[in-house]
């Protein structure tokens, strides 16, 4: 986030925003969170507090799934973007 909100680096692909969700497809095309069942931080974070109450496995083992698929594509974007970073 450093380099973004500092303004190191900038392009207007990122449109004054600083998210990851935005500077992913502007700095690295073809990714994005779009395809995800759980595509933002926030449903991250609730989809993981309701594992905690729900008993049903079939729903818990499905929203694992989509809180790790989500979390694999925001570990590889900040890959992704520092590579970007570091071509510079």
């Amino acid at each position: 986030m450093v380099p973004f909100s500092g303004k190191q680096y900038y392009t207007a692909a990122m449109k004054g925003s600083y998210s990851i969700k935005v500077i992913l497809p502007a700095l690295v095309p073809g990714f994005s969170y779009n395809g995800l069942n759980i595509n933002k931080g926030d449903l991250a974070s609730i989809a993981f507090e309701r594992l905690y109450s729900e008993t049903d496995e079939n729903i818990i083992r499905e929203v694992r799934k989509d809180l790790l698929a989500y979390c694999k594509l925001d570990t590889l974007a900040m890959v992704e973007i520092l590579k970007v970073l570091q071509n510079i």
